[in-house]
């Protein structure tokens, strides 16, 4: 009986020594833009930006990248590194600390000082990547100012190119195109601040 299952255990040895040579996962962050810089003097206001909303298509852990024409493709070995959704509403907050020169910008509400608060909410409507091309997002952004019941909205529309043929590139275009989603969303907040 044991030489009848010889042939069988070497053969399941054969096939795990095989499963070390699968590829293994590269994971991926959003950061704040690095091009980004103040848009003004220090704003002494809390900004809290609000859990973002984004196409269902891309709310998983591989990222999708468009193939052609209609097709597109979750890649299982280019992922996030957490849920997309955190990664562009911290992205966000962080790209805004920068743009309106505050430590008070957040994704968590305001603590219990008397400082007014602004609200930030982002829909992506589109968050399309095409590797060794382009990314591009289309946001819906309304902003809440404090003590106001009538909100601002606003609309953007960010084409950047990837400057490379890898994930890398493709993820730094993200950054980029975030960084634009950011910059209107502060010249909005800057514009209208009380005078």
């Amino acid at each position: 009986m044991t030489r009848a299952l010889a042939p069988l255990f070497m053969a399941l040895v054969a096939s795990l020594g095989g499963c070390g040579n699968s590829p293994t996962s590269t994971y991926y962050r959003l950061k704040p833009d690095a091009a980004l810089t103040s848009m003004g003097t220090e704003m002494p206001q809390y900004v809290v930006v609000n859990p973002v909303t984004i196409p269902e298509l891309v709310d998983r852990p591989q990222i999708v990248v468009s193939v052609a024409g209609n097709q597109v493709w979750p890649n299982e070995f280019e992922r996030w590194a957490g849920p997309l959704k955190g990664n562009i509403q911290r992205t966000l907050a962080g790209n805004l600390s920068i743009l309106l020169g505050s430590e008070n910008v957040s994704t968590y509400g305001a603590d219990s000082s008397d400082l007014p608060t602004w609200r930030v909410r982002v829909d992506v409507m589109q968050f399309d990547s095409v590797p060794g091309n382009m990314a591009t997002i289309e946001a819906l952004w309304t902003i809440w100012p404090p003590g106001k019941a009538t909100p601002i909205v606003g609309r953007t529309l960010a084409h950047v190119p990837a400057q490379g043929q890898g994930y890398d590139a493709l993820v730094a275009a993200h950054d980029h195109a975030l960084g634009m989603v950011s910059q209107d969303v502060a010249a909005a907040i800057l514009k209208n601040l009380p005078r």
